[in-house]
């Protein structure tokens, strides 16, 4: 992801650009209007708007992120990142678990990802987008390293892992990444940091993880069905 940014902004990082919009169902979520306060009879199934603590997160704005990452925010609508996170974790393994084993094996050029190495890269940037959330959201200072994504997908090892496992992944690691975003006080989402030598929010880096797998479903949709 970075690795590639760094020699052309411009490139998709590990597939070529989208020729469409993504599937409209991985962008848009349907979610209850924000209460000022933790309902004390919410359970699961309620939205995360209504245990933000009616914080309204809002957009980044481009001082807070590198310019790249638009690419990856600008497919997020609306302000309200929680829901499209929520919303994603049952319409994309919705989607994925239509995809065949042998399937997931597909790669649509040599020089390209598998499907497999597609969404362990997708899992691999969420975990790493998660991580620097986490370290600036606490208030730590030190800059962190950039992220590899070809290093990455080299050692995953993602073609010994069932394709039912990855998306069994995509499931965990992203309700990891819920718990985190929605127990943030509110400011911690404008606390910022350094990462491979660029800016990020926290309220950005939450931007990108929902934008990032959006873009990639949207890259399965066009170039692997």
């Amino acid at each position: 992801m970075e690795g590639r940014r760094r020699a052309a902004l411009h490139r998709d990082d590990g597939n070529d650009a989208l020729r469409r919009a993504p599937h409209p169902l991985i962008l848009v979520a349907i979610v209850k209007p924000a209460k000022a306060a933790i309902d004390p009879s919410h359970s699961p199934g309620d939205s995360d708007a209504m245990i933000t603590t009616g914080i309204a997160v809002g957009r980044p704005g481009p001082a807070e992120i590198a310019p790249y990452y638009f690419t990856y925010i600008d497919k997020v609508p609306g302000d309200d990142v929680m829901g499209v996170l929520a919303a994603q974790l049952d319409e994309v393994p919705a989607f994925l678990s239509g995809i065949s084993e042998e399937r997931s094996l597909y790669r649509y050029a040599p020089d390209k990802w598998s499907l497999r190495e597609v969404l362990g890269h997708v899992n691999d940037t969420e975990r790493t987008m998660l991580f620097r959330a986490f370290w600036f959201a606490r208030g730590f200072d030190t800059p962190l390293p950039s992220f590899d994504e070809k290093t990455a997908a080299a050692a995953s090892g993602a073609h010994a892992v069932p394709w039912a496992r990855h998306v069994e992944e995509f499931r965990a690691v992203r309700l990891a990444s819920r718990a985190f975003f929605r127990n943030l006080p509110a400011e911690a989402w404008s606390r910022s940091g350094i990462a491979s030598g660029n800016p990020f929010s926290v309220r950005g880096l939450a931007y990108v993880v929902a934008g990032h797998a959006a873009h990639h479903v949207g890259v399965i949709r066009e170039k692997y069905s």
